[in-house]
């Protein structure tokens, strides 16, 4: 639907021009002076104006100046009478689509008003790339090689059989897995593998954003729909048009929102906040979640409608410590991928470490151990990374290797395992002290003593 304002205080012209302009796509606007087309073009989303250039209080110049400023960027067809040709010309340097001297035939008008029709829709489509464009450039950096998903172990190749199978189909995937097992790294898998590759791959991690600013986050908005809504406002799902867009954590999706979601999914449309335009869209949708789903639902907090709608394709990402095979192959991938980044010669690994490693629970699963190895590298001056290299809390998941008693005393062997048991149990009570102090049998003033005597922080 588009918007059409009509301003002339001619009452006869108004209604010539109005049962001109009865497409069914077209809303008319009418106004019979400038200040209330004014009004009209500070409330309302226009395609065209057609203005005469007299006009009581406010003039037709007013009312251009007026669509110049608002976010809609509307054509304007300036309607004059013949001896103002150089006014009208004038108009036309201040950014009027074109105008028409009275006395006009209707064909004249119509005709220049499809023109300024399909004007405006090129505006709006290079508007829309730019911002699409922009928000590409922001998500640069967070690409990442997507076809190397490492790993040779059975259960990840059961995961790149279903990426390599849902690729080619337009539907919807959800992804579950804990923490930093490389879910946004299936998604991506799947969008670059299909069809839908050279579209956009558009990234919303629902958990980020509060309700109010996730609606328009996703779906846009209207200028003036809310406090601070100054101009209009692409959404994602526009920006995905054509391509996939990634809802990640989707388990936090508001109740209100999910509805909208649904309707998209169903209708493939929506409105922008504030809006009453339909936009239609097309895209693929994947989302991804650490959440129980169904134990949600049984709650009420998320729609079971939804749920059968995105889980249509599920896709399990094991957590590392259930690929040990790949913890291997994902040490050495990182090790070369920080060497060369850091720029330092090519880092080795003992068969030592590379037992801790292994032996290790990673409860932040492949981001953690990403996470450790840039640590190791960045800070080890040696070619090959030792058991001493590790942070401490590695240790705490294995026993103490006897062989280093020859460089350090029982006393700091034992303070040692005691430091990294500390760590352990501080992570997992999420540093809730009082906690840690009960399941070790201390009293919080000792256990608060030895958390800063031992340096431990939650960075």
């Amino acid at each position: 639907m588009y918007n059409v304002l009509i301003v002339d205080d001619n009452k006869t012209i108004g209604s010539i021009l109005q049962k001109a302009f009865t497409r069914k796509d077209l809303k008319l606007f009418m106004a019979e002076d400038g200040e209330t087309a004014i009004e009209l073009l500070n409330n309302n989303s226009f395609s065209v104006v057609i203005t005469d250039f007299k006009l009581p209080a406010k003039s037709g110049m007013d009312v251009l100046e007026a669509a110049m400023a608002v976010e809609s960027k509307p054509e304007v067809i300036i309607i004059t009478a013949f001896g103002t040709v150089e006014t009208a010309v004038q108009a036309m340097k201040n950014g009027a689509f074109d105008f028409v001297l009275k006395p006009f035939e209707l064909d004249e008008i119509e005709v220049k008003f499809e023109k300024a029709l399909k004007s405006w829709e090129l505006k709006k489509k290079n508007i829309s790339l730019e911002q699409e464009n922009v928000y590409l450039r922001e998500q640069q950096s967070e690409l990442f090689n997507f076809n190397e998903i490492i790993g040779s172990s059975n259960s990840i190749k059961a995961v790149l059989d279903i990426v390599k199978k849902v690729s080619s189909s337009k539907t919807s995937v959800l992804i579950r897995g804990e923490t930093g097992t490389g879910k946004e790294l299936i998604a991506r898998a799947i969008h670059f593998n299909s069809d839908r590759r050279n579209k956009p791959f558009v990234r919303v991690n629902c958990a980020a954003f509060a309700e109010g600013v996730l609606e328009s986050e996703l779906f846009g908005h209207e200028k003036g729909s809310f406090t601070g809504a100054d101009y209009q406002r692409i959404g994602r799902f526009e920006l995905a048009d054509g391509g996939t867009i990634f809802l990640d954590e989707i388990g936090d999706l508001p109740m209100g929102t999910q509805i909208k979601l649904l309707r998209i999914l169903q209708e493939h449309e929506f409105e922008r906040v504030g809006g009453v335009r339909t936009v239609k869209v097309d895209i693929r949708l994947i989302a991804a979640t650490n959440q129980d789903l169904e134990e949600k639902i049984k709650k009420r907090t998320f729609r079971e409608d939804l749920f059968y709608r995105i889980n249509v394709v599920p896709i399990q990402v094991p957590p590392l410590r259930n690929r040990v095979d790949d913890i291997i192959l994902l040490i050495k991938h990182f090790l070369n991928k920080f060497s060369k980044e850091i720029g330092v010669k090519q880092k080795t690994i003992s068969e030592r470490a590379m037992k801790t490693l292994t032996e290790y629970h990673w409860k932040g699963n492949v981001r953690e151990l990403e996470n450790m190895i840039e640590r190791v590298v960045v800070l080890t001056k040696k070619e090959e990374i030792d058991v001493e290299d590790l942070p401490f809390e590695l240790h705490s998941d294995v026993c103490v290797d006897i062989s280093r008693l020859e460089n350090k005393t029982l006393p700091e062997l034992v303070e040692e395992f005691e430091k990294g048991i500390i760590f352990r149990l501080l992570k997992e009570e999420n540093w809730k002290k009082l906690n840690v102090s009960k399941r070790l049998g201390l009293k919080p003033s000792t256990l608060y003593y030895k958390i800063e005597k031992f340096g431990l922080t939650e960075d």
